[in-house]
């Protein structure tokens, strides 16, 4: 899991900023992880979280709800920043908005029209300069598929690869050489990521499930992928693929063999310089540790209890006794 910074420790971030990627549908009623994980990130108490809702077609409403959860949650302020041209998206006014949030959140809705009007612009130049000096930025569904290099602009569900299936626009590039889907699984959306993996060898497709949060940091020099959330983040590595997608004609099947699958749910983490699964040592509550000590010791008595069975009722049931008086004193 990545640092919690609090009101008294946070220290100026010496690089870029994490991002963490919703697969839209997040949690803002019960435990609201993936939430609280992008406010800890920001900074907590000390947070000034801007959001935007440039990619929804609510009005108003949109920047209330979320609003009213990060302050709830404990953020110190929120402003809303929402150009809704590429003339207002040039606006200085409006780019200044960025100039000292620690936290950027882009709202879900329609990421085409959010590249359309972000992409290339000021604004979109004042997220990057953001995210560059070490702000956060995050963002749930269209929001979060914005942020990788190759944006998936539109298409259909279905588990089955086809030609056409949905096509790519231009990211943010916050996120390198990627691919980002969302509501993965729930729409499932398997057989266009496959798609333009198999069209793209070079890109790695990430899908991200509802309430799920893919949170990217850099450490040592690679960027690192951890799960947050209820869902899992799928991962399509398609380097050695096999594929006839320059040939395939219309809406045909497409031939995708040799695709590394990685299903990542919360608790993972996944090298994506390298393309490999983080091992990572489990970290284990200090409650659950001497309950299992416990537990071992109680094996251990019971092996020896079932060696000694050649022994007479009496003697075994002095020594479990004895055994019961010691226990109490460990």
């Amino acid at each position: 899991m990545p640092a919690k910074p609090t009101s008294t420790d946070r220290t100026p971030p010496s690089g870029p900023g994490p991002l963490i990627a919703i697969g839209g549908a997040e949690d803002k009623l019960g435990r609201r992880t993936v939430l609280k994980t992008f406010l800890s990130l920001a900074g907590g108490r000390d947070a000034k979280i801007a959001v935007i809702p440039t990619a929804s077609s609510l009005g108003p409403e949109v920047v209330e709800v979320y609003d009213a959860l990060f302050r709830k949650l404990g953020a110190a302020d929120v402003v809303a920043a929402r150009p809704d041209s590429r003339e207002a998206a040039e606006d200085p006014e409006v780019v200044g908005l960025l100039d000292d949030v620690t936290g950027i959140f882009m709202t879900g809705g329609n990421q085409l029209k959010l590249s359309a009007i972000v992409n290339g612009t000021a604004f979109g130049e004042a997220i990057k300069a953001a995210h560059a000096r070490g702000v956060v930025v995050g963002g749930t569904s269209a929001g979060a598929s914005i942020q990788s290099s190759h944006m998936v602009a539109f298409g259909t569900g279905g588990s089955t690869p086809k030609q056409r299936m949905t096509q790519l626009a231009a990211g943010l590039g916050l996120i390198r050489d990627v691919v980002i889907d969302q509501h993965f699984g729930q729409r499932n959306r398997y057989g266009r990521l496959l798609m333009l993996v198999a069209q793209s060898p070079g890109l790695l497709g990430i899908g991200v499930d509802e309430d799920t949060g893919a949170v990217i940091t850099e450490e040592n020099g690679a960027e690192i992928m951890r799960v947050v959330g209820r869902g899992v983040v799928t991962v399509f590595d398609g380097r050695n693929v096999v594929s006839n997608a320059h040939e395939a004609r219309r809406t045909a099947p497409l031939l995708a063999s040799g695709v590394q699958l990685h299903v990542l749910p919360a608790g993972s983490a996944f090298n994506l310089t390298e393309k490999t699964l983080v091992r990572e040592a489990p970290v284990v509550d200090p409650g659950e540790a001497e309950e299992l000590a416990v537990a071992g010791r109680d094996l251990k008595r019971l092996a020896r209890d079932i060696a000694a069975g050649d022994i007479s009722p009496t003697v075994l049931r002095r020594r479990r006794a004895r055994q019961s008086a010691e226990g109490d004193h460990v």
